[in-house]
């Protein structure tokens, strides 16, 4: 044991947990960080907590009656949650923030903000958009929007003009079912593309991979794609080859393949629970990537640990029916010179207990620091 770091933590759990999950209810279920040195607002919603009549007793500048305009944030415009069915007349120039999530709103066009030049992030979470009943041309003119955010509507395509800069696009659970090869072209700037819970079933060569006969800097600094929830039975392929974050959970695939994520050179993170995925119809090398430091396969029905690189640091396999811990799927060899980096080591919920663990399992995983059986 004398090689194990000392700080080396065994948890043996013997009921299987619940699923851990980000929620899916605010922002598309993957939190909104704020910058205060930029002056960017409060992300939660206001109403009922102002007092309106002092706000506007003192508040110098014009404010729609729907909305509120808080003083600390005067750049900010909160019309949330009001029951709204249309965007507010007249609002203030000044706005770059602009919270209109929580209403009825089912269509947009351009006069909603022609008064506003200088818009940066647009909240339409939880609202009635229809793609047909949307004139995309509005956010034309918004060449300073970072964030625009459609979750929980009804829409039917990805919107199109969207502004160069934009740098988080968050659309998921909506009702689209492809994306059109150069939809989302000159987008460098986007990190963030949220896509889960829509009725995707293949990626279009072009639309994401800036690929085809028409060669586009399409999603070149794309951090995080989520593709969860959709109607895949493949990994996808023409992802973003720069993509460093990918997660397909909740889709029903028939296996991962040799090359199912060959080209995706700085991937990091890979979320693949609750896939159906069978021990058989995983490659042993579909996971050989280097570049891989944490790998989600949890909530699966996989007998045995499939093959990943030495360079994997944490390691989801709960919940799965997995009988016995094979040290070659984490070792090439077992010895001094040849050691896992695994650092989280998920088993609970499978068929197997700490006793079944190979006596030699020390040398493997020599710098793990918790393991959940």
């Amino acid at each position: 044991m004398g090689v194990l770091q000392s700080h080396l933590v065994l948890l043996f759990v013997f009921a299987v947990a619940s699923p851990t999950t980000l929620s899916d209810k605010d922002y598309g279920g993957i939190p909104l960080w704020i910058n205060r040195l930029l002056g960017e607002p409060s992300v939660l919603s206001l109403e009922g907590r102002l007092d309106q009549a002092w706000y506007r007793a003192n508040n110098p500048q014009a404010c729609p009656r729907q909305c509120d305009c808080p003083i600390q944030w005067p750049t900010a415009l909160y019309c949330d949650h009001r029951s709204l069915a249309a965007v507010p007349g007249f609002l203030p120039a000044t706005t770059q923030y602009l919270f209109l999530q929580g209403n009825n709103i089912s269509s947009l066009s351009s006069p909603h903000l022609a008064n506003i030049t200088g818009l940066r992030w647009l909240i339409l979470d939880h609202n009635r958009l229809r793609s047909d009943q949307l004139d995309w041309g509005f956010l034309q003119n918004q060449t300073l929007l970072n964030y625009f955010f459609a979750n929980r509507n009804q829409l039917s395509s990805v919107p199109s003009g969207l502004p160069d800069g934009l740098k988080q696009l968050r659309l998921a659970h909506n009702k689209i079912s492809s994306i059109a090869p150069g939809e989302l072209k000159n987008l460098q700037n986007l990190t963030v593309l949220l896509l889960q819970g829509n009725r995707l079933k293949t990626i279009k060569e072009g639309a994401l991979d800036g690929s085809g006969p028409l060669i586009m800097s399409c999603l070149l600094g794309l951090h995080l794609l989520d593709l969860g929830g959709n109607s895949f039975s493949v990994v996808p392929k023409h992802l973003p080859p720069l993509v460093q974050q990918l997660y397909l959970s909740n889709n029903s695939l028939s296996g991962v393949h040799k090359d199912s994520l060959v080209g995706l050179v700085n991937l990091r993170h890979l979320g693949l629970s609750h896939c159906g995925l069978q021990s058989p119809h995983i490659h042993p090398e579909a996971f050989n990537l280097s570049s891989l430091l944490e790998l989600d396969l949890s909530y699966n029905e996989l007998v045995s640990i499939p093959t990943v690189p030495t360079t994997l640091q944490h390691f989801y396999l709960e919940a799965n029916d997995i009988r016995e811990l094979n040290l070659t799927s984490f070792c090439r060899e077992v010895g001094p010179p040849s050691y896992s980096r695994l650092k989280t080591l998920r088993l609970d919920g499978n068929r197997m207990s700490y006793r079944e663990l190979p006596s030699d399992w020390v040398y493997c995983l020599r710098v793990i620091e918790s393991i959940h059986i």
